[in-house]
């Protein structure tokens, strides 16, 4: 088939079109190398502990108390008294004191001391340059940059 344009005399224009192509490829420009250590520090500290006893005594009371009004638990001279008491069988029933519990309780302060191991972890930073090519399709910055100088 025959174009009516270039039957007619016309001549065509070659058109030329641009392609771009982008490619990335990864260069290494060094490492960065992160050491971890671990630093144990002894200490002896010395703290005042309190430390509380008690001494029961007992004594005998074999008194007749009234049931309606038995004695109580009380405190005298920062003594505790707790009475014990016992039902007896008589003609009738009596309510006998049998006995007294004193309780004492002193309190005293020791002094002491204990090894105590703190660790303290510490980071250092090393960064070596080089120039190493490798071809990749990562995008550039993707690399380790440069250590903060306030860590250490």
């Amino acid at each position: 088939m025959d174009d009516p344009e270039t039957s007619r005399g016309a001549s065509a224009i070659p058109v030329v079109e641009e392609v771009l192509t982008l490619s990335k490829r990864k260069i290494h420009t060094g490492t960065v190398r992160i050491e971890k250590t671990v630093e144990s520090r002894d200490y002896l500290i010395t703290e005042s502990l309190r430390r509380e006893t008690a001494a029961v005594e007992r004594f005998t009371c074999d008194t007749e108390v009234d049931p309606n009004n038995p004695p109580q638990v009380r405190t005298e001279n920062g003594v505790t008294i707790i009475p014990v008491l016992e039902e007896v069988l008589v003609v009738e029933k009596r309510l006998i004191l049998k006995e007294e519990l004193h309780v004492r309780q002193a309190v005293s302060e020791v002094t002491t001391s204990q090894p105590v191991t703190l660790k303290k972890e510490q980071l250092t930073f090393n960064r070596s340059d080089s120039l190493e090519n490798t071809d990749s399709e990562e995008p550039q910055g993707s690399s380790a940059s440069a250590p903060d100088s306030s860590l250490t």
